[in-house]
């Protein structure tokens, strides 16, 4: 059993720095990858694009990424563990398999996925058998919204992926697997740490935390002092150096941008917390009022003193619905009377939409420059501000209701307040709105399977 196991996390969302886990790997030592690519959207994205391609469904990026980084990793023997697979898991696989053999890894590159996340295939059965998959913010049941169902994705936890890393492969693919659990995975299967060693997965779980989201605990996106943080131009993305008592130290490569300190670490924990003092993942419940945390060094937080509960019988379930369409458009308004032009472009574009009989859901406008991002917390505008953007959109079921409204922004800059400017992109897009649906399903009813892959 290691002594000390360093964890790097490469990606923080689907999109993230392109060279960050490239980064990871070669400027030092580091035992795991961690690259987290899904969120909530990202699952009806990938959906969307399978149902158009069979191959398709999956983070592309990860495929030429690999391709980067393979030789290194396979050298160092550098393990990657990610959810790359979102709704095409082998077919993530098979493309890194295809880079393994064309690289010369044919033989020796072995990657294991983890599948049964996805349940959109069995939802009405499930329906059929009382599992109502009711909203845990509404409480209403899935079948109210059912014909409008784009995915439907159950949260796994590190458990499979621990599986597969105890196969002895260099690359774990999964598809919806909680993104604490990409990190607690590796720390299970270097320590032995049981499954019911409850403080200790807790502790892996908010190592995972941490630094599910790259950069934003190393510097970027940092409210405190955030003016002295250095060369964010090159900022360093996040290591976990754990020991298996369950402490660990987060820290990032010399030499390069942002900074970890308690601050920054405060901040990426409240990240999504909700009730600090339940944590729930399918791996366990941690305790965030019992994180102890301390600086021991320039860009060395130390972690420690966390404590954990036994986890639910429930998984978490990350549903996605057509819920309409929407359309946003801008326009600017300069000085004098910046304020007041914006606000009277507003009400002349209302009253348009009144006479021309259109009907919307939801009708939103804000004046970014005066009061877009604190609302009424922003007092009275002064007068004199310099400029003024009005925001304005619709949202609705009626497509042709939302088609309509963007024709009707371009007229304003003859037919309304002068001094405008800002309408340069052009018409506004009209775009599909997508919905979340959180809901809860037994853990009997969710078996994920693990298989190895070889090139």
């Amino acid at each position: 059993m290691k002594n000390k196991v360093r964890i790097a996390a490469g990606q923080g969302f689907w999109g993230d720095l392109p060279d960050a886990p490239v980064r990871q790997v070669e400027d030092g030592p580091i035992d795991y990858l961690m690259l987290d690519y899904l969120a909530e959207v990202t699952m009806s994205i990938m959906q969307k694009q399978k149902a158009r391609d069979p191959n398709a469904g999956y983070a592309r990026d990860f495929v030429p990424l690999m391709r980067r980084i393979l030789p290194a990793c396979m050298d160092r023997n550098i393990r990657v563990t990610a959810n790359a697979g979102g709704v095409n898991v082998k077919g993530c696989a098979n493309a890194v398999l295809e880079v393994g053999r064309e690289l010369g890894f044919g033989g020796k590159l072995r990657v294991g996925i983890v599948t049964g996340d996805d349940i959109l295939p069995r939802l009405d059965e499930l329906l059929e058998r009382g599992i109502e998959l009711r909203n845990m913010d509404t409480d209403e049941p899935l079948s109210t919204v059912r014909d409008r169902i784009q995915s439907a994705n159950a949260y796994l936890g590190a458990a499979p992926i621990v599986e597969a890393l105890d196969q002895n492969v260099q690359v774990v693919i999964t598809g919806r697997a909680t993104d604490t659990g990409l990190t607690l995975a590796p720390l299970m299967h270097e320590f032995g740490w049981s499954p019911t060693d409850w403080d200790k997965l807790a502790a892996g779980t908010i190592a995972g935390h941490i630094i599910e989201c790259g950069a934003q605990c190393s510097g970027g996106n940092c409210q405190y002092d955030w003016q002295t943080i250095p060369n964010l131009a090159n900022v360093g993305f996040p290591i976990v150096e754990a020991n298996p008592t369950g402490d660990f130290v987060i820290t990032k490569h010399e030499h390069t941008g942002g900074r970890i300190n308690v601050p920054s670490i405060k901040e990426q924990l409240v990240y999504e917390m909700g009730d600090p003092n339940e944590y729930i993942t399918p791996d366990c419940i941690a305790d965030f009022t019992t994180v102890h945390l301390e600086n021991t060094g320039e860009n060395r937080v130390r972690v420690f003193g966390i404590k954990g509960r036994p986890a639910t019988d429930s998984l978490k379930v990350s549903i996605s619905y057509s819920a309409g369409f929407k359309a946003v458009g801008t326009l600017v308004y300069a000085w004098p009377d910046a304020y007041a032009k914006a606000q009277a472009a507003d009400r002349i574009l209302r009253e348009r939409l009144d006479r021309l009989g259109l009907k919307f859901d939801h009708v939103l406008t804000e004046f970014v420059g005066a009061n877009a991002t604190h609302g009424s917390l922003a007092g009275d505008p002064k007068d004199d501000l310099a400029e003024v953007q009005l925001r304005i959109g619709v949202r609705g079921s009626d497509k042709t209701a939302v088609e309509r409204f963007t024709k009707e922004i371009a007229p304003l800059i003859l037919t309304g307040p002068p001094a405008v400017t800002g309408f340069a992109g052009g018409r506004p897009k009209v775009e599909e709105i997508v919905a979340y649906w959180p809901a809860l399903i037994p853990k009997r009813e969710i078996t994920p399977v693990v298989e190895v892959l070889e090139a």
